[in-house]
Parts: C-alpha cells; structure tokens; sequence
C-alpha cells in the first residue's frame, strides 16, 4: 500500500445495511439521549458524544475481530456502543446505576471492558496501543490495536513517540484519527502546521485518507488496509475527515450558527434517510424506542455500589 492513499465515498451510493443503519441510528439516539439526561443533571461527571461521527466506529466493527484490543478517547461513546452494542450498561455507567460496566466509577471516558479501554486523557492510549500491539507481535497473536484519536490529540509528544516505536518495530497497529477539524473550540487550521498524512510519511507510516459516510463503502475499501496491518505489514493511520455536529462537551459550541449549519450539511443521517424513507424511518423509530425503554430501565435502577478488590 502507498503512503498516501485516499479513499472517497459520495454520498450514500450503496446499498442500506439494516445492522448498519440500526447501529448508526442507536448511537445516534443514545447521543442525544445523553445530553437531554446531563441537562436534567442525571449523569455524573461530564460528557462528550459523537454527533456527526458515529458511522467511523460502524464502518470498522466487522473489520475488528473480537481479541483485537480497541483503545478509545474522550468521545467514545460510538466507539463503545459499535462493539458491544451495550446501551443500558454505558447508559448504567454514566448515572451511576447498578448494571454499570466500571461499577460507575468509570462514568463517560474511562471505561474498561474486556479488550475495550477508554480515557480522557489526550495522547494516553497510544503508547499503551504500541505496548498491547508489541506483545500481539512477539506472541504470534493475529490480533491487532486499535488507537482511535481526534485531531487536536497530534498536539502530544506521546503521540510521536508512540509512532516512532511502531514504525520501527512495524507493529499491528492502526490509529484511527477522526479529524473533525476543531481541537475542542480550536479551529485545527490555527494550531497544526502541516498535516497529519506529512506527519505519518516523517516515519514511513502509511496514511489512508477516508471522506465521505457510505459504512458499506468505506468498510470495503479499508478491508485490504486492516488485512495488511494483521498480516504483519506495519502500522497503519486512517483519517476520517468528519464533521462534529454537536459541542465539545454538554453545550461549550462557540462556533456560530452558520458553521455548524455547514457542518450538517455532511450528516450521514440525512444521506442515509434520502436513500430509502421508508426503511430509515421504521429503523429510527425502532432505535428511538429502543434509547427511551433502556433510559427508563436505567434510571429506575438503584444506585451501583463499587467494592475496592
């Protein structure tokens, strides 16, 4: 595979999935559901979701296989729900209920779940992503590591030590960066110099550039790419240029009307909802329903006890 290589999906050209579209419209209901329960001050700690972003973590689930270890951000929600399709016991963890994946000690950035590790700490996970995938390779295991990290994480000298290492030991590793353009209110274009794919090529990692929000699509064409990372090819960094369309966290947006109206002109929901109404309206309706009944289970919940091991 070249250095550089890009991958551009139009549109919603193929055919609709129903697992597909049900997981996207699932993480997307759960989103919004999380802000409506911070805004009654029911969740504890703070928040951040993936409006916009949901079908990335979709796209790559059926690539991943079930001992590759999946080390998430801040935003991990989509990340979360896309391989476990848990909603009541994120939900569970967020409100501190019993059923709660960390106990609720956790709450929404750091999570733990089998080979699943959140944290909201920027550029964390990816030293700790180089360490799992040297231990994959020295083991003869065919499991890979999966980093997901947004743009304004390039900003961490972890982050270039990590890729150093897996450059040199040509680790399973793919760093998946969700480039939503802005660094929490930071614009990306005011604090980066340069771009992501130059700072990949400085240590000889291949770079696969992905627009567009086609999950069947996108999925087909990073198939081959997760192939030759698990088959001992090297590291690998995937940007997805994707379009945040909710605040940083709870309601901290200071981007004006008209940008985020620019932003919603890229929403995979409504690409989606054009191609087939009938099926996108019954799936949605369905995952609607689906977010409200687990939201109410979980609140009627008691209050989840944690015991120190």
């Amino acid at each position: 595979m070249k250095a550089g290589t890009a991958i551009s999906v139009a549109g919603i050209d193929a055919g609709i999935d129903v697992d597909d579209l049900s997981s996207l419209l699932m993480i997307r209901h759960f989103e919004q559901a999380v802000l409506e329960l911070f805004a009654r001050g029911l969740l504890n700690g703070t928040t951040h979701t993936c409006l916009g972003q949901e079908y990335v973590p979709v796209a790559l689930g059926p690539l991943l296989a079930p001992g590759d270890f999946v080390f998430s951000n801040h935003r991990g929600h989509g990340h979360y729900l896309a391989r476990f399709d848990d909603p009541e016991g994120l939900l569970a963890e967020m409100t501190g209920r019993e059923g709660a994946i960390c106990s609720g000690v956790g709450g929404s950035q750091h999570i733990f779940r089998d080979t699943y590790l959140s944290t909201g700490v920027q550029g964390e996970s990816l030293p700790v992503a180089v360490g799992t995938a040297l231990w994959f390779q020295r083991t003869g295991r065919p499991e890979i590591a999966v980093a997901y990290i947004g743009d304004g994480t390039w900003g961490e000298g972890a982050v270039y030590e990590a890729l150093n290492l897996a450059a040199l030991w040509r680790l399973p590793l793919l760093v998946v960066v969700e480039n939503n353009g802005i660094a929490q209110t930071t614009p990306t274009a005011r604090a980066m110099a340069g771009d992501i794919a130059g700072r990949a090529a400085a240590f000889g990692i291949a770079h696969v550039s992905v627009t567009g929000s086609d999950v069947a699509a996108i999925r087909a064409r990073l198939a081959p790419v997760v192939d030759r990372t698990r088959a001992g090819g090297g590291p690998v960094v995937v940007e997805f240029a994707t379009h945040r369309l909710g605040p940083h966290s709870k309601g901290d947006d200071t981007r004006s009307a008209a940008e985020v109206a620019a932003e919603r002109e890229h929403d995979w929901h409504d690409a989606y909802r054009r191609r087939d109404p009938d099926l996108f309206a019954k799936v949605e309706d369905e995952q609607r329903k689906r977010i409200a009944d687990a939201v109410e289970r979980v609140l009627a919940r008691p209050a989840s006890a944690w015991e120190r091991n």
